[in-house]
């Protein structure tokens, strides 16, 4: 199954500078450890040592904040685009 990855800016050093990649997975949780697979370094970005999404760190599905559905056990399937998104603070 092939869907596609967005990868924000301060990523994309990890993804070889690329700005999508194609990523495959039944879940949010498996695109993620495919990411790491094929470009180390994702898995320590993105989430915490146990395993649980990062705080400041959102990823979207088809544009749904993963937190509102089924977080990173969150279905998805052939073609769908997944969202990397660093949240933003300042003031």
């Amino acid at each position: 199954m092939s869907l596609v990855v967005k990868i924000p800016g301060p990523l994309r050093n990890l993804a070889d500078g690329l700005f999508e990649v194609k990523g495959s997975g039944d879940s949010v949780a498996m695109v993620i450890e495919n990411l790491e697979q094929n470009y180390p370094g994702f898995n320590e970005r993105l989430l915490e040592e146990d395993g649980s999404l990062r705080r400041f760190v959102n990823i979207f599905v088809n544009g749904e904040d993963i937190r509102f559905l089924n977080g990173l056990d969150t279905s998805v399937g052939e073609g769908d685009e997944i969202s990397i998104v660093p949240a933003v603070a300042g003031g």
